[in-house]
């Protein structure tokens, strides 16, 4: 039987609201040491935004990272999994769509999130991506 979604996500994803400030999104991403976090407008699931959407969209654009919203800089074409979906479908989508996370949602809401380096810790821990990825992070 094929691996599930679930048995290799992080679950309980960080998630920001769509309007709240990018720095708002940085810190939530500082404090869990995270690199994305799904984006959520009310209790829908809007989109996910990541360490370089910041750096990329707002800060080197000059945009002010405590007025701008997280609406303005998120990545809003958004492919998602269920938990019941196959790491398989995981590394098509990933191949398909040319992305390093996708939100895991249930019902609507977020659930958990699948990274690249979750793929390579699961299928290749002696791997340098998964060796690197299952690493405790850096102070």
């Amino acid at each position: 039987m094929a691996q599930s979604v679930r048995e290799v996500m992080t679950s309980e994803p960080k998630t920001v609201d769509a309007g709240a400030p990018v720095v708002g999104a940085a810190r939530i991403m500082a404090d869990a040491d995270v690199g994305a976090v799904v984006v959520v407008d009310g209790d829908r699931v809007a989109g996910i935004v990541t360490d370089r959407d910041i750096t990329v969209r707002a800060v080197a654009k000059g945009r002010d990272p405590a007025s701008t919203p997280v609406r303005e800089v998120y990545s809003a074409e958004l492919t998602t999994l269920t938990p019941e979906d196959t790491v398989d479908d995981v590394v098509r989508l990933m191949r398909e769509k040319a992305v390093r996370r996708l939100p895991v949602v249930e019902g609507g809401r977020p659930v958990g999130i699948v990274s690249l380096g979750d793929l390579a810790v699961e299928r290749e821990p002696q791997s340098a991506l998964g060796d690197i990825s299952a690493a405790p992070p850096n102070p």
